[in-house]
């Protein structure tokens, strides 16, 4: 290896398979460029930027915990320490999976979609309309107040906002219409 001292007091070292390493004055920040085109920046708050040159993409670690990773597409990916992870689409999509199994994906739009750990499944659009999903029913709530209920044996069940209430069998035959 090769050691310079600069007259600004960097020190760049140089490695035979080509990577150097470049350390600041002071000592708070290191710069290492590999042979292959990656660079790892350890920053003077302690963050550490790795760029992977042939992925084109940028890895940073913060003191925290809090990993983030920008890939070359624009999506973004954040790590955190307590095991959530959340991705940012291209499309501004966003999409988080908790610890304890939560799902959420929230669109541009406004649309929200939660699937708990069980596989229920809530979408919440930015109408004011919920549907539901679980292996017993389905379920659309409607902002007047009207339910709208598909169970798993096909037969369905209106409930109105006025209290009416309409029950069809599987085959859409009403077997109740109570107002």
């Amino acid at each position: 290896k090769v050691e310079e001292v600069l007259t600004d007091g960097r020190r760049i070292i140089t490695f035979r398979n080509g990577t150097k390493k470049e350390i600041s004055a002071d000592k708070r920040m290191t710069v290492v460029t590999f042979f292959n085109g990656d660079v790892k920046k350890i920053m003077p708050d302690q963050r550490v930027i790795y760029y992977y040159a042939d992925a084109q993409t940028t890895h940073t670690t913060y003191p925290n915990g809090l990993e983030v990773l920008q890939f070359p597409n624009n999506q973004i990916e954040k790590h955190h320490p307590d095991g959530t992870k959340e991705i940012v689409f291209p499309d501004q999509t966003v999409k988080r999976f908790c610890d304890g199994g939560l799902e959420e994906t929230v669109f541009p739009d406004g649309t929200v979609v939660k699937v708990e750990k069980n596989g229920d499944k809530m979408v919440m659009f930015s109408n004011g309309q919920r549907e539901i999903y679980t292996p017993q029913f389905k379920r659309r709530e409607y902002p007047d107040g009207t339910i709208k209920t598909v169970y798993s044996s096909g037969q369905q069940e209106t409930k109105y906002s006025s209290g009416r209430v309409r029950i069809k069998d599987r085959e859409g035959n009403i077997i109740l219409n109570k107002k």
